[in-house]
Formats: C-alpha cells, sequence, structure tokens
C-alpha cells in the first residue's frame, strides 16, 4: 500500500514546520557538566604543563585554560571552531593527522577522549564562565572560602523545611495542600489556573502518564458513565493497581540508571545478563517498593540479609544497577579500567540520587560545588574496593576478535556454578566466532527473537566485595601513574549529616554509602526523586535541571512545595504511588491544557502552572500505543533478551567485520510494549530512535523533544507504521460495525481516546470516498482490496496526527 499523502493535508493539515538548530544563547548545564566531566580533565592532566597560565614555560605560544584563548589560538592559528570540530586545530593535533601537529607528543589520546572532544566542539565547545588565570592559579584557601560559602547557601544542601500551606483568595479551587501552593504564586502574579480538563482528556493523560498505554473504548464508556464525585480515584487506583505501571515507570528509571545491553564506545561488547536488572527495576515498581529500600539494594543487595536463596538472587541482581553503564573495554591498563569504571559508577550514583555532578572533582577540586578531590577519592574508594561483574574482562593481547566473554566474570544465582572455559588458541576463538555468526544470521532470516533458543546459562550481572577492601591513593590530576597520599574511604561533608555511617575495614562500604544517602538528615535524596516524579507528571520538573541541583543548575520554580512532596514521600514510606495519585488528584495536575494568550504574554514558560503542559509522549508510548490501537499488543512480558542468542563479538561492524550491524533491528517484528526491546548503546530500534529515546551513556532524568523530518518520515513509511495500519482495519472487521461513520467513531477510540466531531466524521468519511475513487489507487497492484487499502491509510493517518503523539 501506497500512503496517500494528499488526503493525510485533506484529514489533518500540514505538519509543524521544522525547528531550526539554532546555536544556544547560553551553555545548558548538561553541556557545562560534559565539559567538566570529560574535558577539562584532560586539558588539566594532558595540557596544562606546556599550555596554562601556570606554565613553567609556555609553549607555541597557545593558552589551553580558557574558551577565549582556545578560540584566539597560537602561533598556529585558532585552536577550535565551535560546531565544526573537522576545522578545529586541537582536534587534528589529538588525532595525529599532521607530522608536525600531534598532541599530546609522547602518548596519543584515547579514541574515547577524542570523541568526547570532537563531540564537544560540535556541540559548541561549552565552557563556563571564569577568569582563566584565577581559575589556573586558585589557591587552597580562595577554595576553602568559596566551598563554606556555598555550603551555607546553596538551596539544596540546607535542610528540609516543613512548610504550611499558604492561605489564597480563592478557596474553592484547591483540593489538596499542592494546590494552595500552586495558587498562591498565581495569585501574587494576578493569574488563575485554568479550568478543568474534559473527561476524556483527563483519562487518556492518566492512562499514558501511569501505564503509558492510551485507555481501552471499555475504560473511555465506563469513565463516561461514572458520574459519582470519586470517578477518577477509581481510575487512579486501577492504573496504579495494574502490571503495566512498572513497565512505564520502570522505563523512566531505567533512563536514570543509564540502562543499556552492550558497553558501547570502542568496543561495543553485549551484556547478555542485563535485562535481569530491568525485571528487577519494573517489579520493584509494581510493588511500590519504599524508594530508600530501592537504592539500598540496588547498591549493596549483595551485602544484605536475605531470608531465602531467591531473595538473596533478587537482591544480587539489584546491583546490575552500578554495572550495566557504558565501559571501554579495549582499555589495556586494568588499573586505569577500574579507576574510570569507579568514575562511571560515582558519577550515575550521584546524579542518580543526589543530582549532584560529584565526577567533576576527579582530577581537581570541583570548579563550583564544594566537592574537593580528596572526598572524590573517599568515594572511588569504595567502588574500587568492590568487583564488577558483567561477564566481561577488559581486553588482554592483541587478539582482534574476542576473549573477553567470561562466566567467571558474571554471579552466579540459585547455587549455580558454571564450568570452567577451556582454554584456546587465537585460531579456536576466531573459528568459534565465526561459526556463531553464522549461525545467528540463519537465525535472524526467520528466527523469532521474543524468547531465548536455549534455556536460560543461571546468571547475573552486579557487584561483590573485594577479599580484602582498603582505602586508596588520591591520583593527582586523575592520573593512575601519579599516586598521592592516602585517603579514608567516606562520603561527602555535604550536606551535612550529624552522625554518618561508619565504613567497616572489613567491607567495601557500599552498604553504608545506601545509608548515607537514604539518611533522613539527607536533604537531597527525597528532594531529587520527588522532583522527578512531578516532572513525569507535568512534562517540565520543579527543578527543570532535574540531574543537577548544584550551583550549575537551576532553582526550584516552587521551593516550599518541592520541600512539601519530599517531606510527604519520606512520611509515606517513600512510596512512589503514594506520591503519584496525591498529585493525580489535584486540580493543579487535572487543569486543562488549553492556551490562554493573556496568561501566556505573563508566564510564556507555564513556569507558574497556570495550564497543563501539553507533552509529546516518549518513544515507547508512541510505539505501544500503536500496537495498542491494532490488537497486535502482547499482554505478556518478554522473556529474558535477545541479547542470550548474541554471538560474542563486537556489535556495529557488519558480519564481514566479525561483528554485528544492528542486531536490534532484529526485532521489528516483537509485538511486546518497548520497556523490552533490546537497547544497545549507540544500535537502538528505529522506534526508539526516532522519536528522543534516553541517552543510555548518561544519568538521564528528562529526555530531550525534537521535532525532526525522520519523524514524519517514519510514520509515513516504516514497515512497522505500515503493519499495525492493516491490523487496525483487521481488527475494525471483528466489531460488525454496518456503517461508515460508527467505523471511524470507533477508530477515533482506539487511536485517539475521543469520539470524533461531526464534522471529522463526516471528512472522515468523505475521505474513504474520495480514495476509493482515485484512478491511482484503483489500478495499484495490491494484495488487499481497495477499500481495505482506504481504511489502512485513514488509520495510517490518524497514528501520523500530532493528537496521537500528544497529550493535551
Amino acid at each position: 500500500m501506497r500512503f496517500q499523502f494528499p488526503f493525510f493535508i485533506l484529514l489533518f493539515g500540514a505538519a509543524p514546520a521544522i525547528l531550526a538548530a539554532d546555536a544556544p544563547a547560553s551553555f545548558t548545564s548538561d553541556q557545562l557538566e560534559f565539559f567538566e566531566k570529560r574535558i577539562r580533565p584532560v586539558l588539566v592532566s594532558q595540557c596544562y604543563k606546556c599550555h596554562s597560565h601556570s606554565s613553567e614555560k609556555l609553549k607555541a605560544n597557545l593558552y589551553l585554560d580558557s574558551r577565549e584563548a582556545l578560540l584566539k589560538g597560537g602561533e598556529t592559528g585558532p585552536s577550535i571552531v565551535p560546531g565544526s570540530a573537522s576545522k578545529s586545530l586541537l582536534i587534528a593535533a589529538i588525532k595525529w593527522t599532521k607530522d608536525d601537529l600531534e598532541m599530546p607528543p609522547k602518548n596519543k589520546l584515547s579514541d574515547t577522549a577524542i570523541a568526547d572532544f570532537v563531540q564537544w566542539i560540535n556541540t559548541g565547545a561549552a565552557w563556563p564562565k571564569e577568569d582563566a588565570k584565577t581559575a589556573a592559579v586558585a589557591t587552597a584557601a580562595s577554595y576553602a572560602a568559596e566551598y563554606d560559602r556555598l555550603r551555607k547557601e546553596l538551596w539544596s544542601w540546607q535542610p528540609i523545611k516543613h512548610a504550611e500551606a499558604p492561605a489564597v483568595k480563592d478557596t474553592k479551587w484547591p483540593k489538596s495542600d499542592v494546590d494552595r501552593f500552586v495558587l498562591a504564586r498565581l495569585e501574587e502574579k494576578n493569574l488563575a489556573p485554568s479550568g478543568p480538563a474534559d473527561k476524556l482528556a483527563l483519562l487518556r493523560r492518566a492512562t499514558f502518564d501511569l501505564i503509558g498505554l492510551p485507555p481501552t473504548p471499555e475504560e473511555i464508556e465506563s469513565f463516561l458513565r461514572d458520574v459519582s464525585p470519586g470517578a477518577f480515584e477509581k481510575v487512579a487506583d486501577r492504573l496504579l493497581a495494574s502490571p503495566r505501571f512498572g513497565e512505564r515507570w520502570g522505563r523512566h528509571w531505567l533512563d536514570v540508571a543509564r540502562y543499556a545491553e552492550s558497553s558501547g564506545m570502542t568496543r561495543n561488547l553485549v551484556y547478555k545478563y542485563a535485562w535481569r536488572y530491568r525485571d528487577y527495576v519494573i517489579s520493584a515498581f509494581n510493588e511500590d517498593k519504599p524508594f530508600d529500600r530501592f537504592i539500598t539494594e540496588q547498591l549493596a543487595g549483595d551485602l544484605l540479609p536475605a531470608g531465602s536463596a531467591a531473595e538473596k538472587d533478587r537482591l544480587t541482581v539489584a546491583t546490575g544497577f552500578l554495572t550495566v553503564g557504558p565501559r571501554d573495554y579495549n582499555e589495556r591498563n586494568p588499573r586505569q579500567f577500574e579507576f574510570n569504571a569507579a568514575d562511571e559508577m560515582i558519577d550515575t550514583v550521584s546524579r542518580a540520587f543526589l543530582a549532584t555532578t560529584v565526577a567533576c572533582a576527579r582530577c581537581h577540586d570541583h570548579k563550583f560545588d564544594p566537592i574537593p578531590t580528596a572526598e572524590y577519592y573517599a568515594l572511588a574508594g569504595i567502588f574500587v574496593s568492590s568487583q564488577e561483574k558483567a561477564g566481561l574482562a577488559p581486553r588482554r593481547g592483541l587478539v582482534n576478535l574476542i576473549n573477553q566473554y567470561d562466566d567467571d566474570q558474571l554471579i552466579p544465582l540459585g547455587g549455580y556454578r558454571p564450568k570452567p572455559a577451556e582454554k584456546q588458541t587465537e585460531e579456536q576463538t576466531r573459528a568459534e566466532a565465526r561459526e556463531s555468526i553464522r549461525k545467528f544470521v540463519i537465525a535472524s532470516r526467520s528466527g523469532d527473537f521474543s524468547k531465548p533458543s536455549a534455556p536460560i546459562l543461571p546468571l547475573a550481572m552486579g557487584m561483590q566485595d573485594e577479599r580484602r577492601p582498603s582505602d586508596i591513593r588520591i591520583l593527582n590530576r586523575g592520573e593512575v601513574k601519579e599516586p598521592g597520599d592516602i585517603v579514608r574511604r567516606g562520603f561527602l561533608s555535604i550536606p551535612a549529616i550529624k552522625h554518618p555511617p561508619t565504613i567497616s575495614p572489613g567491607q567495601s562500604g557500599r552498604w553504608d554509602l545506601a545509608r548515607w544517602i537514604t539518611s533522613k538528615e539527607n536533604p537531597l535524596t527525597a528532594r531529587v526523586m520527588a522532583n522527578r516524579i512531578w516532572g513525569h507528571l507535568f512534562g517540565q520538573a520543579i527543578v527543570h535541571s532535574v540531574d543537577n541541583f548544584g550551583t550549575t543548575g537551576e532553582k526550584p520554580t516552587h521551593p516550599e512545595l518541592l520541600d512539601y512532596l519530599a517531606t510527604q514521600f519520606v512520611n509515606d514510606g517513600w512510596s512512589t504511588k503514594k506520591l503519584i495519585k496525591s498529585i493525580l488528584l489535584t486540580s493543579t495536575y487535572q487543569q486543562s491544557a488549553a492556551f490562554e494568550k493573556s496568561k501566556f504574554a505573563i508566564d510564556p514558560e507555564n513556569h507558574l502552572l497556570w495550564r497543563q503542559n501539553q507533552r509529546r509522549l516518549e518513544a515507547e508510548a508512541i510505539r505501544d500505543a500503536m500496537l495498542a490501537a491494532s490488537g497486535q499488543l502482547s499482554a505478556t512480558p518478554s522473556t529474558a533478551s535477545i541479547a542470550l542468542d548474541m554471538p560474542p563479538v563486537p556489535l556495529g561492524r557488519g558480519v564481514n567485520g566479525r561483528g554485528l550491524a544492528n542486531p536490534a533491528e532484529l526485532v521489528a517484528g516483537n509485538s511486546h510494549r518497548s520497556v523490552y526491546l533490546p537497547v544497545f548503546r549507540n544500535l537502538l530500534p528505529e522506534a526508539l530512535d526516532v522519536f528522543d529515546f534516553a541517552d543510555n551513556a548518561n544519568v538521564t532524568g528528562q529526555r530531550e523533544v525534537t521535532t525532526v523530518a525522520p519523524q514524519a518520515l517514519y510514520l509515513m513509511n516504516n514497515p512497522f507504521v505500515i503493519k499495525q495500519s492493516r491490523a487496525m482495519v483487521d481488527r475494525l472487521a471483528t466489531a460488525k460495525l454496518t456503517n461508515d461513520p460508527a467505523r471511524v467513531e470507533y477508530l477515533y477510540k482506539l487511536a485517539l481516546g475521543r469520539p470524533p466531531t461531526s464534522l471529522e466524521r463526516d471528512r472522515a468519511v468523505n475521505y474513504i470516498n474520495v480514495f476509493l475513487r482515485d484512478p491511482k489507487a484503483a489500478t495499484q497492484r495490491d494484495p488487499y482490496d481497495n477499500k481495505y487499502n482506504a481504511w489502512a491509510s485513514f488509520c495510517q493517518a490518524l497514528f501520523a496526527s500530532a493528537e496521537f503523539r500528544y497529550l493535551n
């Protein structure tokens, strides 16, 4: 079937204009974090000896310790051209593409570091505002004074305050104290909230927010018939009790946990058992596991007491949180690999639970937040004293294929003990890999990858303590070859906790770290999660920089409300479901998303919440909604992952390169929910990639939302979309409706969660008739008859409409 684009225009109008990618007026907090974590440490350790204001002898008249200096350059001209790495001399220098311009001169930077510099320049070469000379020669005393000031003044590190709900003029609108906090701010600006959303818009909004699926026609009719005051609360309770809730909210957490099923970076290797952690997360949200316990299990589940072997296994799987991040398995220095892995874990833990960028202190005292390098290495000692078990090991020797997969590098479950692997020659390893690829490619031509082909090898990714945990030395400038003083394992001095846990000499300290993070004296943890929950229900959080509560992050729009929510969260036993329900039942959440010009003029970004935000669905919800509307969505969870069937070779090279190009596309016909699709780093299924899937190399508390041409092309031409359109027509046939207006109404309810207006119904019926009279439609060769094609085209137009992709 060919998509009839003119008829799509007839039905829904032209698509919105594609947004131009203009250069940002200022750098985002994420861009600055990337610079502090990935760029500045390399500049400090590799460049500043010869190219900074602290250099004993400046070389090539080139400074690299400020953005202005990089733009000016040295004897050979400007060092960078923001937005164009290919035109930047700095990139040519670090790639060693010119014989007379190789920097650093002795040891070339790793491929990962070079890629970071390319990304940094291409995205504008973010650099925080600071005086280069001051930054380069800042003394310990000046840092101490600034740190002391920040400890006392930064809002996020102050104790959570009990806030009484303010008095408001309009006493009828608020349903709860949450509404009073919101209304008080609106009344300060002489604004009034919007009216309530209509019942169908509210039902669709809540259903997608809680389970990530559209309401069924039966649920729509039931809600419309229920005119009782508690009708919407019944809906909320039903959705919160659904097993689909964990699939929806577990996916939110997987974004934060930077979940993926491969290592990414220079040697993209498969994590065959990452899916166990995915399933653990879904289960944890379904059972409403208290969030403080959820944190503890992910950091130290292997150290917690267990009442049974099954519980012990579950707690072990929970620590997969620390192991599913990106790793550079091309790194041949095991000590460097160990510290790189610890750094990635520190970054994930601090941003996920505390919204604090601790990893910036690896090479130098944090430039903005009061986190000295010594405290970074106090945390690093905890993770270096732990063993990461991911089924892989750092590269050894010069083997070009793969000798890195090893079941001994996984954790056995249920008392299982893997057989020792037989030693193989390099040629045996190559031959085994070739045969494994051959079998996998053959299976991919007709195989169903929704289930593993062999019984599931009971193994898991996770963490274990080293036999002899110990404190470590500070690495000067982050260099493993330049160890400094030993620092005791411990925690940050901020936020201030009167009686922090003491790390036992015989343990890594991960359990103690979890207790420090979940302490009721720690004001960050509850604030951060309450802010994340609010953000998912409104499309923007109270603190917009959800992963950064530091000095480079944004301040809360409603600080008292955030503290109120954080207090409620803790008092309700850290219950995610209770906090979600309390927000759903507010007048604030239930507002209409209708646009009002006068209010927009005062608060264009809706910071004051004078209406509910119109929000685009995430990639998973768009795909799942198509499957739900077509009747093809599988009601059962997926079993394991395609990763189990994959040969032990790198991804992204193609078969001739002894690897696999994009195995994610092998599950294009999978009808399970999108949370169960494989997410290999840099090789996502198109259905996820085109609609702004999370950056699974980093903690992602809030996804980007873009409008680009490939999205429209995907909805017009992708075989998956066309297949679901046809399946929707098959579903229509089973409804046994007797006339076209009734068929149109049924399809509208399936796709958009509402019946059509009379005008929409008439236009749709006319569309079908015009399609049938079109000479091209009548003569095209197709196994389906023309009327079938007409309805399939209409269903596809519904999928391609803006209303299908957005919540009001």
